[in-house]
């Protein structure tokens, strides 16, 4: 499958993207915080309508343009980061889901991986890894690490995710991300017959 707009996401209050489009990038880093006295759930509604704004939903692309969401799986800490984070994954499913949008979590262990070569690295390495491999060449203000985060997750997908992109869509447009084509595959496979003779065949008691 040629896939070619892909946007790669950072999620949290101050979410890192980049989108990748016919050889172009463009990223930066969009706040969804929440006024004071506002319901929290606002910043769910603020991410909605970005995406719906950057995948260019409009009457002549009634999906959008893009083919390929990657975003960073959200952590089960506890606690605000975990309720924020799980709220706004929740939210890009449903948007792809809206629009029949290929979507796939990578951990963050493998995002620094495969930027700098350790699962561990801190946020210096990754914005250093970035600008060391020429991910950030295009941008112009400072480089923070969800901004950096998000260029290496673009990179990552164009390199691993892409290629192996082949399910088939589903008649209502939804696209099951590979991991989980190799799973309903498994599924489907017939249990694994007992050899004759063994059936029944159990520890058996002493009796005196």
């Amino acid at each position: 499958m040629s896939v070619t707009a892909i946007l790669a996401l950072d999620l949290g209050t101050r979410t890192g993207w980049a989108l990748a489009e016919g050889g172009r990038v463009e990223s930066g880093a969009q706040v969804f915080d929440v006024k004071r006295g506002e319901s929290p759930g606002m910043r769910f509604l603020r991410l909605s309508r970005w995406l719906e704004e950057i995948a260019r939903v409009d009457h002549e692309h009634p999906h959008g343009v893009l083919e390929l969401v990657v975003y960073e799986a959200a952590h089960h800490r506890g606690g605000a980061a975990t309720a924020v984070g799980v709220g706004m994954s929740s939210h890009v499913l449903a948007f792809c889901a809206r629009h029949g949008i290929e979507h796939q979590p990578v951990h963050t262990a493998t995002i620094k991986k495969f930027a700098t070569g350790n699962g561990r690295g801190d946020k210096a390495a990754m914005i250093a890894a970035v600008q060391r491999r020429g991910w950030a060449a295009h941008v112009v203000e400072p480089l923070d690490d969800n901004h950096a985060d998000a260029l290496a997750l673009l990179h990552y997908a164009l390199e691993e995710l892409v290629p192996n992109a082949r399910c088939p869509p589903r008649s209502n447009r939804v696209r099951v991300s590979p991991p989980r084509c190799r799973r309903a595959a498994l599924r489907a496979r017939p249990p694994p017959t007992r050899p004759p003779g063994r059936r029944g065949r159990g520890r058996r008691s002493c009796r005196a």
